[in-house]
């Protein structure tokens, strides 16, 4: 019995480290969100700025104008190969993340398969003691039995 107690404490760590994973996961989760819609807000400031690059082109446009257009698109090119940088290690943290919550899933899910064998085989060992102690009660009121008759 009391290595049940030690395993279910035992449980309740694993089962909070889990927990925590579970949180840490969702901050990854959130961060890798953030850091995606900030990429993909920046990558369509580009598309437009390309797009208005071309119709200033079309257009006849001073090369001060020109040059402003150019120079904007490479600075969002800057933002946007460091915002993928980002995104990149955010969806590693990510992935870290999720191996740390499969991990302690796994952990929790053994230790709760070792408790239901040590209630399994205490189960068993409880219904062998029955069964034995019916069966002297069987032999005493059978010899009682026969003594009397």
């Amino acid at each position: 019995m009391a290595q049940s107690v030690v395993l279910h404490k035992i449980l309740n760590v694993r089962e909070e480290e889990k927990n925590n994973a579970q949180k840490e996961k969702a901050k990854a989760t959130d961060r890798f969100e953030e850091m995606a819609r900030n990429l993909y807000a920046v990558l369509k400031k580009k598309e437009q700025a390309e797009e208005s690059f071309h119709h200033v082109m079309r257009d006849e446009a001073t090369i001060t104008k020109i040059k402003e257009q150019s120079l904007y698109i490479e600075s969002l090119n800057k933002k946007i190969a460091l915002l993928q940088h980002k995104v990149n290690q955010a969806r590693k943290q990510l992935e870290a993340k999720q191996e740390e919550l499969t991990e302690a899933h796994v952990e929790v899910k053994k230790i709760e398969k070792m408790i239901d064998k040590r209630e399994q085989d205490k189960r068993d060992h409880e219904r062998k003691l029955d069964m034995a102690e019916m069966d002297e009660i069987s032999i005493r009121q059978f010899m009682m039995h026969v003594q009397n008759g």
